[in-house]
C-alpha cells in the first residue's frame, strides 16, 4: 500500500505544514484573500479590491528560529515551509508558469497536457534570452491518481485542492492523506472565471486576480524579489496600455474563438471576472456579441457574421500543430464567414492560452495590445507559424533582457 510505503517519508516531509483549526483531519486551515482588477487603472472589480501590487493575503512570517516561515492562500490556508520546495506538481498551466517565472520551470513534476503545453510555451520562450524550458514527457495531471502522486513524491503539490475533489477519484480524506503523507496542496484554480466551489470548500473559499496569485506562490517559494522584479515589469506594461487606449467608443470589437475542427468554434469572453481574461480586460475592446453569447459555447459562421466583429483573436494559434493559415482560409473561403468585418480586414489573430503564468500574460497583454490597437502600440506582424514574432526593440511594449534575468536569478 502507498500509505505504509510512504510512512518512513513523514518524517522527512515535515518541512510543511498545514496550520489553523477547524479543518477536517485537522490538516487543512481556514482561509484568508482578497480580489484583483486587472484593470490598468486599477478599477475594483466587483469584490471591492484594487490591484496595488499587494495580495495582502500571503502572510509570509519572520523566519522562526528554527528556519521556517508560512504562506496562506485559499482554500488551503496557512501552510509553514521548513525549507523552500524544490519539486512541484501542477494540473494547470497558470501555476506550472508561476514556477517557471521564478526559475523553476524544470522542477515541475506534472501539469496537464505537456507536451502541448510545453509547444505551446516555447513559442514565447524563444524571446527570452538564455532562458530554457522542458515540460515534455512530464505526468499529464488533468485526472490526477492517487498513486501516482506518491511516485512522483513532489515537495509542493501547486493545484487547487477544491479543483481536485469535483473528480469522483478523489476525496477529502486523499486530499488530507496527500498533504500528510507527501506534500501540502498550495493553489487555487477557482478563480479562473469565479467558478462556485462545492461542499466543504464553499465556506469562505477566496478569488485572486492572476499576479496577485503568483505573488502568494512566490511567498511560498521564499522568491519574493523575483516578483517584485517582474511586478514591476508588468506595472510599466500595465501603465504603457493605460496610457495609449483610445476613448472606449473608438475601440474595436472582437471576439475570442478556439476551435481544433473549425466545424466545431467555441467562443470565450473577453471582460469577465478571473484570470482567464487577465490579457484581455485591461485592453477593454468591445464584445461584439454583446454579452449574449456565454463563454465556452459552440457557435457556427452565422453568429459569428451577425455580430461581425472588427477582430477574431484564435486560441491556441502559437501552438506549434495549429495552422492558422488554414484557419483564415476557413473562413475566407466560406460564403458566410467570409462576409465577417474581421475576414475581409485580415484582422484574425492568434492568442496562446487562458491559462497563463505570468511570463505569457506579459506577452499575450503585448500582443493583443498590438493586435486590436496597432496604430496605438504598433502594428502587429502577420503570423502563421513559428515562434512569437521578433518585435523591433522600439516597438516592444516590455524588456526581455529584464525578464529574461530575473527568471534566470540575475539583479
Amino acid at each position: 500500500m502507498p500509505n505504509d510505503e510512504a510512512s518512513p517519508e513523514s518524517t522527512r516531509r515535515a518541512f510543511a505544514k498545514y496550520g489553523g483549526a477547524v479543518a477536517l483531519g485537522g490538516l487543512l486551515a481556514g482561509c484568508t484573500g482578497g480580489a484583483e482588477s486587472d484593470s490598468p487603472a486599477g478599477d475594483a472589480d466587483g469584490s471591492g479590491s484594487t490591484d496595488d501590487g499587494s495580495a495582502g493575503s500571503s502572510d509570509e512570517s519572520d523566519d522562526a528560529d528554527d528556519g521556517s516561515y508560512t504562506a496562506s492562500i485559499s482554500p488551503t490556508g496557512e501552510v509553514t515551509f521548513e525549507s523552500p520546495p524544490e519539486t512541484v506538481f501542477t494540473r494547470l498551466t497558470h501555476h506550472a508558469g508561476m514556477a517557471f517565472a521564478l526559475g523553476r520551470g524544470d522542477d515541475v513534476t506534472a501539469l496537464h497536457a505537456p507536451d502541448y503545453y510545453d509547444g505551446l510555451w516555447n513559442q514565447f520562450v524563444e524571446r527570452l534570452p538564455g532562458v530554457s524550458l522542458d515540460w515534455s514527457g512530464l505526468y499529464s495531471s488533468w485526472q490526477p491518481d492517487k498513486e501516482k502522486l506518491y511516485e512522483l513524491d513532489s515537495d509542493l503539490h501547486l493545484a487547487d485542492p477544491a479543483w481536485i475533489t469535483r473528480q469522483d477519484a478523489w476525496s477529502r480524506e486523499d486530499i488530507d492523506e496527500i498533504a500528510e503523507r507527501v506534500s501540502p496542496w498550495f493553489g487555487n484554480s477557482l478563480s479562473d472565471r469565479r467558478q462556485e466551489p462545492t461542499g466543504e470548500w464553499a465556506d469562505g473559499y477566496q478569488y485572486y486576480g492572476l499576479w496577485e496569485q503568483f505573488e502568494i506562490v512566490a511567498e511560498a517559494f521564499r522568491e519574493r524579489e523575483r516578483y517584485e522584479a517582474l511586478a514591476e515589469v508588468r506595472d510599466g506594461l500595465l501603465s504603457t496600455i493605460e496610457d495609449g487606449l483610445p476613448p472606449e467608443s473608438e475601440r474595436p470589437t472582437a471576439i475570442m474563438v478556439a476551435a481544433a475542427d473549425i466545424e466545431q468554434i467555441y467562443a470565450y469572453t473577453l471582460s469577465n471576472p478571473g484570470f482567464l481574461t487577465s490579457h484581455t480586460r485591461p485592453l477593454g475592446p468591445r464584445d461584439a456579441f454583446e454579452g449574449s453569447v456565454d463563454s465556452g459555447t459552440v457557435v457556427d459562421f452565422e453568429t459569428i457574421l451577425e455580430a461581425d466583429p472588427d477582430v477574431i483573436l484564435y486560441l491556441g494559434g502559437f501552438e506549434p500543430g495549429t495552422d492558422m493559415a488554414g484557419r483564415r482560409a476557413a473562413f475566407e473561403e466560406d460564403p458566410v464567414g467570409s462576409e465577417v468585418t474581421a475576414v475581409k480586414n485580415d484582422r484574425i489573430h492568434p492568442q496562446g492560452a487562458r491559462y497563463q503564468g505570468p511570463i505569457l500574460n506579459l506577452f499575450q497583454l503585448e500582443m493583443t495590445a498590438k493586435q486590436l490597437y496597432p496604430e496605438e502600440f504598433g502594428a502587429w506582424p502577420r503570423y502563421e507559424e513559428g515562434p512569437y514574432p521578433e518585435i523591433p526593440e522600439d516597438e516592444q511594449l516590455f524588456d526581455r533582457e529584464r525578464v529574461a534575468d530575473v527568471i534566470n536569478g540575475g539583479p
